[in-house]
C-alpha cells in the first residue's frame, strides 16, 4: 500500500517535471506574493523578464543577516505564507517538515513539544520577536501562539549556547510576528485583510481580521485577531481524541522611525484558549477531564540603530515580559484529585537582550564583523490548588545573566592564491544562573560556551563547512524542586515527586561537517537549484533524565505499591545523525526535499536514552506546479518515516511502525480583475487516512482532513 501511494506521488512529480520547460515557455508568472501586479496576456508575459528566485537569509544563526547557504551549519527559514502552510492551525503544522525537528506529546495544542536533533523541552531555545519562551510544564506545551500572527520562522539546528545561552543544546526556533511592512508596498499607506476557513478533522472554523497602516512618516501599525473553535480530533485509526478548544489570539504592534536610523518598536501578543480535555494534555484522554483556561501573553519593547555608513554601531536592545497561566477545573474524580478541584500554574519571565555589531574592513578582500552583548532574564513559577501549593508545580525562581562575543571574518581569495571565499565564525559566551525555592537548597553554577565554524566557498555555487560548538542547559526549577503526587493508580499505589536540588547542568560538544551546491539558471533563466547536507556527532555529559520508579509485586503488594519520580544526571551520552535539504524552483514549479536520521546512546552502558527524543529515518517531499495563466498553484506533499525500534529491551512499547502521509493543496489568487486581493486555498491532509503515531507519543495522529480557506485584502 505504501509503495502504491508513493507511486502516485512519483507520477505527479514526474508530470510536473516533464512539463517544466514546455510550460515555462508559454508564460512567465509574477513573483511570489506580488498580488498587486497587473495581469497580462500570455504572449506579453513571455516577453517580460523572468522572476528571480532569491536565496533565503537568516538572522538567527549569527545575529547578522547571512545567506543560509553560506552559514557553517544547518538553518531553515520558513515563509508562513507558502500555499502549503496556509492552513497551519498549530506551530507543529509550520515546523513538522523541517529535517530533525519533531513534535511529541500528541495532536492536542496544549501538549505539543518540539525537539531538535533529539533534544526537547528546555533543551531548545524558543523566541518570539526576541522574547524567550521558558515555559516548562512536563505535560503541557512549550509555547503558545497562533500561526496566523507569524510572518517568518527560523530553525537553527545544532549547538547554539555561544549566542543564546542555556537551552542551546538542540538549537533555536525563532518566530517573527507579522508587521505592516510585510503587507504594504513602499508607496502604500493603509490596508486590511479578512479571512476565514474550516478543517474537518476537528470540526474547526477560523476567522481572522488584520488591519495595518503607516499613518505618518516613520510610523507603522498593525492589529490582528484570530478566532478558532475546535472539537474532538478524529484519528487515523477511527478513534476520537477528547479535545475542545475555544481560542482567541491577537497581536498589536507599533513602530516609530525617528532621528534617522533609530527605531522603537512595541508589541503585545495574546493567546487565550478555553479548553476541555484531560489534565495531562499529552495523554490519551477520556478520563480525568478538566476545563482549562490557558493564557500566554508576550509584551516587548525594542530599540535599534542601523546606519549603513556607521561601521561601529549597529545596536539592538529588547526588553520583554512573558506571562503564562493555566487554570484547570477537575470535571470528575478519575485523576489524583476530587471533582471540582481547581489547579493553577503561573510562569513569568522578565528579560532583556542588548547587543551591538561593529564592522571593520581590513582590506578590499577582507572584512571583520564583531557582535557582542549581554542577556539576562528571570523565571518565576507559582502553583496553587484548593489545599494550598499544587503538587508538581513548585514555587521557585531562577535568574540567568550572560555575556557573549562573536567574530565573523570574510576573506576573498585567502593568501592571494586560494580560489573562492572563506567565512570564519568564532564566538564564546559566559553564563551564570541561580535557582531558589523554599522546598530545598538553592542551586547555582556557571558555564562557558565556545564555538567555531568555517565555510569555504571555492566557487559561487559550492561550499564546504565544518564547525565545533559547546552548549549547556541548566536544570529547570521543576526538575530541581518538584514535590507532591505525580500520579495515583487506584487500588495499587501512589507515585511521588522527589526534589533533587543537586542537579548539575548538562553539557554537550558538537562536531559537524557538511557541504552544499547552489545553482542558478539551470533549466530556465532565474531558476535556482540548492542542496545542503551535514553529518554531526554530539557527546554529552550529565544529561538530565526523568526517572520514574514504580514498583510492583513481589517487591510490594497493592495498595501499598508507592513509587517515586525524580530528575537525575546521566554520566555520558552520544548522538550522531545527518540532514539533507534540497530545493528547486523556477517560474513553473517548486520542489523541496528533506531527509534526516539520528541515533543516540549512553556512552557507558550502550542503552538508549529516554531523555532524548530519538526519531526514525524520515524524508519529506513537496512538489508544486505553478499555473500563472489562472493565477493558481497545485501541490503534493509526502512525509514518510521508517520503522522505529531504537529502544531498550524493556521498552518495546515505544517502538513505532513506519508510515507515509500524503497531502494535496491548491491555491488561487486572481490578479488584474475586480476581485484582485481575493485568495482561496484548499486541500486534503493525510489523503489515505493513515493510522500512525510519533515516537514517545501515546496517541495516534489526526486522520484525513479536508480544509479550505478564503481571504480578501486591499491596500491603499
Amino acid at each position: 500500500m505504501a509503495l502504491s501511494k508513493l507511486g502516485v506521488a512519483a507520477i505527479l512529480l514526474g508530470f510536473a517535471g516533464a512539463n517544466t520547460v514546455a510550460l515555462a515557455q508559454e508564460s512567465a508568472p509574477k513573483q511570489t506574493g506580488q498580488q498587486e501586479q497587473e495581469a497580462a496576456p500570455a504572449v506579453e508575459m513571455a516577453k517580460a523578464p523572468p522572476s528571480v528566485v532569491l536565496p533565503p537569509v537568516s538572522v538567527t544563526a549569527t545575529r547578522n543577516p547571512i545567506e543560509v547557504f553560506e552559514y557553517p551549519g544547518m538553518v531553515t527559514v520558513i515563509d508562513t505564507d507558502r500555499p502549503d502552510l496556509r492552513n497551519a492551525s498549530t506551530p507543529d503544522d509550520l515546523l513538522n517538515r523541517v529535517p530533525n525537528v519533531e513534535f511529541t506529546g500528541g495532536p492536542r495544542r496544549t501538549g505539543e513539544d518540539p525537539s531538535i536533533r533529539g533534544f526537547s523541552g528546555p533543551d531548545v531555545v524558543i523566541n518570539i520577536d526576541g522574547a524567550r519562551q521558558n515555559i516548562d510544564t512536563g505535560h503541557e506545551g512549550r509555547f503558545y501562539l497562533d500561526p496566523s500572527l507569524i510572518g517568518e520562522v527560523e530553525v537553527l539546528r545544532g549547538a547554539a549556547s555561544a549566542l543564546y545561552g542555556s537551552g542551546g543544546s538542540g538549537g533555536v526556533i525563532s518566530f517573527r510576528t507579522k508587521s505592516a511592512d510585510d503587507l504594504l508596498a513602499p508607496d502604500q499607506t493603509w490596508g486590511f485583510r479578512v479571512g476565514g476557513g474550516y478543517q474537518s478533522v476537528n470540526d474547526e472554523p477560523r476567522g481572522t481580521v488584520t488591519l495595518y497602516g503607516r499613518p505618518g512618516a516613520g510610523i507603522d501599525l498593525l492589529g490582528s485577531v484570530t478566532k478558532r473553535n475546535s472539537g474532538d480530533i478524529e484519528l487515523g485509526n477511527g478513534d476520537e481524541l477528547d479535545s475542545e478548544d475555544d481560542i482567541v489570539a491577537g497581536l498589536v504592534k507599533a513602530g516609530v522611525d525617528f532621528a534617522e536610523f533609530h527605531r522603537i518598536e512595541a508589541s503585545f501578543m495574546r493567546f487565550d484558549n478555553e479548553a476541555e480535555e484531560p489534565l495531562n494534555g499529552q495523554g490519551l484522554g477520556g478520563d480525568d477531564l478538566t476545563e482549562k483556561n490557558v493564557r500566554a501573553d508576550t509584551t516587548r519593547i525594542a530599540y535599534s540603530y542601523s546606519n549603513p555608513d556607521d561601521k561601529l554601531l549597529g545596536l539592538d536592545f529588547t526588553l520583554y515580559y512573558t506571562d503564562f497561566q493555566v487554570d484547570a477545573l477537575r470535571l470528575d474524580d478519575l485523576g489524583s484529585g476530587l471533582e471540582g478541584e481547581r489547579l493553577e500554574r503561573a510562569v513569568d519571565t522578565l528579560g532583556f537582550r542588548a547587543e551591538n555589531s561593529s564592522r571593520v574592513a581590513l582590506s578590499e578582500d577582507m572584512g571583520l564583523t564583531f557582535t557582542y552583548g549581554a542577556e539576562g532574564y528571570q523565571d518565576k513559577q507559582d502553583g496553587e490548588s484548593a489545599s494550598g501549593d499544587r503538587d508538581g508545580v513548585p514555587d521557585a525562581e531562577a535568574d540567568f545573566i550572560g555575556g557573549f562575543f562573536q567574530t565573523e571574518l570574510r576573506v576573498v581569495e585567502p593568501f592571494g592564491f586560494v580560489p573562492g571565499e572563506v567565512l570564519l565564525l568564532g564566538g564564546v559566551r559566559y553564563d551564570h544562573y541561580s535557582a531558589s525555592s523554599d522546598i530545598a537548597a538553592s542551586n547555582e553554577d556557571d558555564a562557558v560556551s565556545p564555538r567555531v565554524g568555517l565555510s569555504y566557498m571555492p566557487t559561487d555555487w559550492s561550499m564546504l563547512f565544518a564547525s565545533y560548538g559547546e552548549a549547556f542547559r541548566a536544570p529547570t526549577i521543576n526538575e530541581m524542586y518538584n514535590e507532591g503526587v505525580h500520579f495515583t493508580i487506584p487500588g495499587f499505589g501512589t507515585n511521588f515527586f522527589v526534589a533533587n536540588p543537586e542537579l548539575r547542568p548538562q553539557t554537550t560538544e558538537t562536531v559537524e561537517v557538511g557541504g552544499g551546491l547552489d545553482f542558478s539558471d539551470v533549466l530556465a533563466s532565474g531558476d535556482r537549484l540548492a542542496i545542503k547536507g551535514s553529518y554531526f556527532w554530539i557527546k554529552g555529559e550529565d544529561f538530565i533524565s526523568l526517572s520514574v520508579d514504580q514498583p510492583g509485586p513481589p517487591a510490594c503488594f497493592p495498595p501499598n505499591c508507592n513509587g517515586t519520580t525524580f530528575a537525575e544526571n546521566i554520566a555520558r551520552a552520544k548522538l550522531w545523525g545527518s540532514e539533507v535539504e534540497a530545493s528547486y524552483e523556477n517560474e513553473r514549479v517548486r520542489f523541496a526535499f528533506g531527509y534526516s536520521d539520528i541515533n543516540g546512546k549512553d556512552r557507558d552502558t550502550g542503552d538508549y536514552l529516554g531523555s532524548l527524543t530519538l526519531t526514525p529515518t524520515q524524508f519529506t517531499i513537496d512538489a508544486a506546479l505553478k499555473l500563472p495563466e489562472i493565477d493558481s498553484m497545485v501541490g503534493w506533499r509526502v512525509f514518510a518515516a521508517a520503522d522505529f525500534d531504537e529502544v531498550n529491551e524493556d521498552e518495546e512499547d515505544l517502538e513505532r511502525d513506519g508510515y507515509d502521509v500524503h497531502d494535496l493543496y491548491v491555491s488561487w489568487a486572481p490578479t488584474g480583475t475586480v476581485i484582485e486581493g481575493l485568495q482561496i486555498d484548499a486541500g486534503i491532509e493525510n489523503i489515505f487516512d493513515a493510522s500512525y503515531a510519533r515516537v514517545y507519543t501515546d496517541s495516534k495522529e489526526p486522520g484525513r482532513n479536508y480544509w479550505a480557506g478564503i481571504s480578501y485584502g486591499m491596500n491603499f
